[in-house]
């Protein structure tokens, strides 16, 4: 594991992390349900 220290850092990367989370799991879905409406 890294610094003890490098808390700040980490807490900005996984803030991050989520906030891209929170917008890419819905556009998926959107893209995923349209490939099937369009194969069906």
């Amino acid at each position: 594991m890294g610094n003890p220290h490098d808390m700040k850092a980490a807490n900005g990367t996984y803030d991050g992390f989520i906030g891209m989370l929170k917008w890419s799991i819905p556009l998926i879905l959107v893209i995923v349900a349209i490939i099937v409406v369009l194969i069906s």
